[in-house]
């Protein structure tokens, strides 16, 4: 991974450093841009968090060959690491890649490595457009989300998420408040459960609904016909001051246990992190930033490489905590 992030480096100048720790320190307020909104204590809050869980390590066992594979709506994972919905490389990721290739790199990665990549949404439209044709390119095998636009706009992307093959459809009600949108003319606003119903109940694919961070808009999640939620705070680019998602997440989980498919993202970085949130109660994870920079540097041989040294990370995880299988994964892991 070195080379590939040095690369990302390069093309990423002026945009993201490429830090050996993603952490929020070095990219304060860099809205639009990798960095985190205001003082960056939501992007650092959800990476402090993670860093202060610690495991528990057990050698005493028969644990050597665990099974990293998850089932979750309706889908197989061969690792439970989903990458998350982040587009717009020509005002985020310094615009030396095209859209296109970005996210077609992305989608393709997840494909080859038997996982699945989300695709995100904004202005331009040919974020949107590129996310679209990237999902058709893998025979549907992508998430496309969507931002909680007014109607018009909603209701048509939706339309064109659902002819691209998805069988899964989200929304990161999350960038709710999404000032740079605002200011291009184009508003999100939030939405009321009885809005949500209507909008998942239009949609013929399971729905997804990112931004949850109270065990109360679990619950209306649900209530609306979500099947599955994402504990996120839109990677600390939207609210300052928010918690981080790993110190949320365990209460969250329980409210809603087996109710819906419950995933994470926010401060993910390593295979050690993935099993952290699966022990608080995910189902899977979401991963932003670092895959975003893996597919720069690399494009889809960077982005596979990330992918395998997470299931290389996780699968030690496992055998040194004894853990043998990845939904199998407990909170007595971790160490309090």
């Amino acid at each position: 991974m070195k080379s590939v992030r040095d690369n990302a480096r390069e093309l990423m100048k002026g945009f993201c450093k490429v830090c050996p720790v993603c952490n929020g320190n070095a990219c304060v307020g860099e809205v639009p841009g990798m960095g985190g909104l205001g003082t960056s204590s939501s992007f650092k809050n959800n990476v402090n968090a993670l860093a202060k869980l610690k495991l528990n390590m057990r050698t005493i066992h028969e644990v050597s060959e665990p099974d990293t594979s998850v089932n979750i709506m309706g889908m197989k994972l061969d690792i439970p690491v989903i990458a998350a919905p982040i587009g717009g490389i020509s005002f985020n990721m310094g615009g030396k890649i095209e859209e296109l290739d970005y996210i077609s790199s992305k989608l393709k990665a997840c494909a080859a490595k038997g996982i699945i990549g989300c695709t995100g949404d904004g202005v331009p439209d040919f974020i949107h457009q590129s996310g679209f044709t990237a999902i058709e390119e893998v025979k549907g095998h992508g998430i496309p989300f969507i931002k909680p636009w007014e109607d018009e706009e909603l209701f048509m992307k939706l339309e064109k998420a659902e002819k691209t093959g998805a069988k899964i459809i989200g929304m990161d009600i999350d960038a709710a408040g999404l000032i740079t949108l605002k200011k291009m003319g184009r508003p999100v606003t939030p939405k009321s459960v009885k809005k949500l119903r209507t909008i998942i109940e239009s949609v013929n694919a399971d729905f997804i609904l990112k931004g949850i961070m109270t065990p109360d808009e679990a619950k209306m999640a649900i209530d609306a016909g979500a099947k599955g939620i994402v504990i996120s705070n839109h990677g600390g680019r939207v609210l300052d001051c928010c918690p981080g998602s790993a110190e949320v997440l365990y209460e969250i989980s329980k409210a809603v246990a087996g109710q819906c498919c419950v995933m994470a993202d926010g401060g993910v970085r390593t295979g050690i992190d993935v099993f952290k949130m699966l022990a608080l109660g995910a189902d899977a994870v979401m991963i932003g930033r670092p895959f975003s920079i893996a597919t720069i540097g690399g494009l889809q041989e960077g982005a596979e490489k990330y992918i395998d040294q997470l299931k290389s990370e996780l699968t030690q995880a496992m055998v040194l905590t004894g853990t043998e299988k990845a939904d199998s994964a407990a909170f007595s892991a971790l160490y309090s």
